[in-house]
């Protein structure tokens, strides 16, 4: 019996050929990358969600509860014993436009800041743009922001305080509030992997960022040798801009330009040192 040889077909390998090597410089950091794990982003965030209403009585109402109480605090404390201007607002309005959006900044900060040691099972095994992780923390707390939000307008009504055309300007207020959350956020969440004394210095620094930012008190009553420091801190103006667009003051447009530039600046430099030393998560968290 002849066994006859059929012809083999030659196959191009060149065409299935992948190189992976490190990226320098610039191109290091891949926005496309990140928009292709955008599913990812969805589900980690979905995910924080439901963890934190897990087995609780109240649920969402925490997101109302949180603010709410602060705003009663400081307004017994601040508004009636104190005696706290509050610009011609009532002093409950006045202190919990400021809250809403800091309570927001608050626990997008703190989750941000611990969000790689919280994953670090799922870091250490599967690779995908580590800068989701902070990220979709940061996009969690939207959902506490519109809660609040709207117990923020429902506020406005019972004082008479009717919206004017500053109130489309809050997406933008808002906007600013989450990359600066982020910005900041990268920041600690990439030094909490080596140095992980970090996460006992997160609740303390906000502490005294809050008291550094006008939430208890106008920006008014800042003295002027004094505006060079709030300027260095972006929440001081954009504080003052949710004041502005809701309860019809006028707009400090020098203070939001120099929060936007900040917000900018942390988002940036945040997003490169975080990738500069993302090649070591997995071996040292």
């Amino acid at each position: 019996m002849r066994v006859t040889e059929s012809a083999e077909v030659p196959v191009i390998l060149e065409d299935f050929l992948i190189v992976i090597q490190p990226k320098r410089g610039w191109a290091g950091f891949d926005l496309g990358e990140i928009w292709r794990y955008r599913e990812l982003v969805y589900f980690l965030a979905w995910r924080d969600i439901k963890l934190r209403y897990k087995q609780t009585v109240l649920g969402a109402a925490w997101a109302i509860l949180q603010p709410v109480l602060a705003m009663v605090v400081f307004t017994l404390f601040f508004g009636k014993l104190a005696q706290m201007p509050s610009d011609g607002v009532p002093y409950a309005i006045f202190s919990y436009c400021a809250l809403v959006p800091w309570t927001y900044f608050a626990n997008a900060l703190s989750s941000a800041g611990n969000s790689l040691v919280g994953n670090a099972n799922l870091i250490s095994k599967v690779y995908f743009p580590r800068l989701i992780v902070p990220g979709a923390s940061v996009l969690a707390g939207t959902l506490d922001f519109g809660i609040a939000f709207s117990t923020l307008l429902g506020m406005m009504l019972y004082y008479g305080i009717a919206p004017s055309w500053g109130i489309l300007l809050v997406p933008v207020l808002f906007l600013l509030t989450m990359g600066t959350a982020l910005g900041v956020g990268t920041w600690l969440s990439a030094l909490n992997v080596k140095y992980r004394d970090v996460r006992y210095v997160i609740p303390f620094m906000i502490q005294l960022w809050m008291f550094a930012t006008p939430i208890v008190y106008p920006l008014s009553l800042v003295p002027e040798r004094y505006r060079l420091l709030v300027a260095l801190n972006p929440m001081a103006g954009i504080i003052e801009g949710y004041r502005a667009a809701l309860l019809g003051r006028p707009f400090q447009w020098d203070s939001l330009a120099e929060a936007v530039v900040l917000c900018f600046a942390l988002l940036l430099t945040g997003a490169f040192y975080f990738r500069s030393v993302e090649k070591t998560f997995a071996d040292v968290i």
